[in-house]
Order: structure tokens, then C-alpha cells, then sequence
């Protein structure tokens, strides 16, 4: 067991420089340049919240799967703006090279199973690969036709890929998207439908990218924020779902992962380690998820709240792994970076102990006892005897 956990972590901490590369997009506020790793879990979000609008036969849990790896590639070879002059063939070629290194740094079964489903979203021949591809479509259009003050140059992109780009065929394959971007870049209203009653929502997550953590990129240079920490215990959860039980429902915990910290836009982040004051927390919260759930339509607006409900009372199997996830994250990030945030609050081994350790081991005892021994190395080489 302790071979293939170290296996499966490796590749995880791997998967944190996704974090590090930036795409031509910017954030709807225009502040800085998105990277990959939150327009992954963004396009995740878009295909929970637009899974009314697939057919009858796309698995949309295959589909966030699908989105939350098939970026992963760009930490070997980079992002290729769609504008930009590119040998596209020397570019397939380099990223089955990259899905091949990265994804064989796991365990020969679970790197052959990502490897799959990553070919099968570059391929687009599936139905589950042909709605995961419409909406990496989407997502960076209505990135720059939703923004309050768009880039000028953005805006002519995007009009350019959506009349004779890589996004003309959403007029056939999601005509609603297409004639509601159309009507934005006509400046006349949209008609109502099932897409336009959904994307406000969207929008609004955006904000999620500039709500910054106390934990660091593995990198050390920077504060992770929410949406790409959401992405990355998503990948964890996925990764390490054997640790959780057989009566775990991975999908269930990708889906509380997914919409755990959307709360954050309106809350703030709260470190588990600062001081805090519970209730008034709790009361902000539960006032956001009112909020945000409410831009959507009822049905999805009260499954939604129900699900991040669940994750906050962690009292079913499935809020237990995904809380457990959400703990054992940055404890590893955090011996990669000398303490991190543990030497920000003046953490003790005892404090992650009660903190960290009994969610994790609630959840996923295996993790706990794989992770316990390294936190108590790491305090002892700060404080020698």
C-alpha cells in the first residue's frame, strides 16, 4: 500500500504546477490571466450546471472527469491560443508524449484508466467527449463576452472563433450558446432558455479564482486560491478514492468537492488554523449558498445547497472521504514547502493532530496513518530535543 499511495501522491503533486500555467484568457474582472488548473474546475462546474442541455446518453459524471484531466499535458507543454499561428500536428504529438510521462507516474491501472478517458476527450468521437469538448468551447468565449469591461482584442477572438473558429459548430451542436453569444455581441437582449437561466451562475463563480488561501503553491511562490484548490482535492479525491470505502460514491464526493468552497465568493476563506469565530462563519455561509444557489433555476438550486449542505455536516460516508480529502491536501503541500502555513499560524503537531488528523482518519484512516508519521518527522526536525 505504502508503494502505490507514494506512487499516487507523487503524481498529485505533480499536478500542482497545472496551477503555474497561464492561458490567453483573463479573469472576468480582467486582473490577470486565468491558468489551467481553475479553468479546469470551471469547465467541471459548467458541466454539472449545464447537464440538463446534454443528451440523454452523456454520463456527466464521466464528463467532469474527463475535464478535470485533460489539461494536464499543458505542465509539459504549455497552453496554444487558438489565435495564434500553431503546428497543431507537432502539438498532438507533444501532448501524448506529456499524457503518457504524466499519467504514468501513477500505479500501472489507475494510469492506464486516465490515459483512456484522456484520449477519449482528444479523440471528441464519444457523446460524453463531444459535450465535454462543447463546453471547453464555451467556457473561454463566455469568459470574455460576460466580462464587465472586455478586452477589445478578446472580443474580436472571440467573435472571429465563434463565426469561423473552432466554436462555428456550436450553432448545431449547442445552438443556444451559440445565438445567446451572438445576441452579446449585437448588444440585444438573449432570449430566455435553458442555457441563459444557467449562465449567470457561472459568471458569478468566476470570482472564485480571486479568493486566495493560506496555503501555497508547491511551487512557493505564490497563495493558492479556492477554485484551483477545488480542482486539485477533486483530483485527489479521484486519485485516492480506494482509501475511502466501498460504500463511498466517488462521483457524489467530486460533486461536493466541486461546489465545497463556492461559498468562499461571499464568505471569504477561513484557515482552519486562525482564529475564528464559528458561528458567525457558519451564518455567512449558509447566507452565501442562499445567495449563489439561488441564481439558478430551483431544481438545481436545491440540489445544489443540499449537497454542499451534506459536505458541511460530514455525516454520511461519502462528506466524510471528501472532508478527509480536504484535509490531507494541504498537509502535503505543506511539507513540500518547509511548514507553509503551519509556521504562518505557529501550528503544533497537537493542533493538526485534533484539527486535521481526526477528519482524515474519520474518512480515510489508511491516508492518516500514511501521512502522520512524515508530520511527525517534519516537527521533530523543528524542534529537536
Amino acid at each position: 500500500m505504502t508503494e502505490r499511495l507514494s506512487a499516487q501522491i507523487s503524481f498529485l503533486k505533480q499536478a500542482d504546477k497545472l496551477k503555474s500555467v497561464n492561458r490567453a484568457n483573463t479573469l472576468l474582472d480582467q486582473s490577470r490571466a486565468e491558468n489551467a488548473a481553475e479553468h479546469s474546475w470551471h469547465l467541471a462546474l459548467w458541466a454539472l450546471v449545464m447537464s440538463p442541455l446534454a443528451e440523454a446518453e452523456v454520463q456527466i459524471d464521466r464528463v467532469i472527469q474527463m475535464l478535470l484531466l485533460h489539461d494536464l499535458v499543458e505542465i509539459v507543454v504549455g497552453d496554444h491560443p487558438i489565435h495564434l499561428q500553431t503546428d497543431w500536428d507537432a502539438v498532438e504529438k507533444a501532448e501524448h508524449a506529456a499524457a503518457l510521462e504524466l499519467f504514468g507516474l501513477l500505479p500501472s491501472d489507475q494510469a492506464q484508466a486516465f490515459l483512456s478517458l484522456w484520449q477519449e476527450f482528444e479523440a471528441d468521437a464519444t457523446p460524453d467527449a463531444q459535450f465535454a469538448k462543447r463546453l471547453d468551447r464555451c467556457q473561454p468565449l463566455f469568459q470574455v463576452l460576460c466580462a464587465p469591461n472586455p478586452n477589445p482584442d478578446h472580443i474580436e477572438i472571440a467573435r472571429d472563433n465563434l463565426n469561423a473558429g473552432r466554436a462555428a459548430y456550436l450553432e448545431s451542436a449547442l445552438p443556444a450558446a451559440f445565438a445567446h453569444a451572438h445576441a452579446i455581441l449585437r448588444n440585444e437582449a438573449p432570449v430566455e432558455t435553458a442555457f441563459s437561466t444557467r449562465l449567470p451562475f457561472l459568471v458569478e463563480a468566476d470570482q472564485l479564482k480571486a479568493v486566495l488561501r493560506a496555503s501555497r503553491l508547491l511551487s512557493n511562490d505564490r497563495f493558492e486560491n479556492s477554485a484551483e484548490h477545488s480542482w486539485h482535492i477533486m483530483l485527489f479525491a479521484w486519485v485516492l478514492a480506494e482509501y475511502g470505502g466501498s460504500e463511498v460514491s466517488i462521483s457524489r464526493v467530486l460533486r461536493m468537492l466541486l461546489l465545497h468552497d463556492i461559498v468562499e465568493i461571499d464568505a471569504g476563506d477561513h484557515p482552519i488554523h486562525g482564529q475564528v469565530d464559528k458561528a458567525a462563519q457558519d451564518a455567512e455561509e449558509r447566507a452565501a449558498a442562499d445567495r449563489l444557489f439561488g441564481l439558478l433555476p430551483t431544481d438545481q438550486r436545491d440540489a445544489f445547497h443540499a449537497i454542499w449542505l451534506e459536505f458541511e455536516t460530514a455525516e454520511t460516508p461519502d462528506a466524510q472521504f471528501a472532508k478527509a480529502i480536504d484535509r490531507f491536501q494541504t498537509p502535503i503541500g505543506n511539507l513540500v514547502t518547509g511548514g507553509g502555513s503551519w509556521v504562518a499560524y505557529d501550528v503544533t503537531l497537537a493542533q493538526i493532530d485534533s484539527r486535521v488528523g481526526v477528519p482524515i482518519n474519520r474518512g480515510a484512516p489508511q491516508l492518516w496513518s500514511w501521512l502522520r508519521p512524515q508530520l511527525e518527522a517534519h516537527f521533530a526536525s523543528r524542534n529537536p530535543a
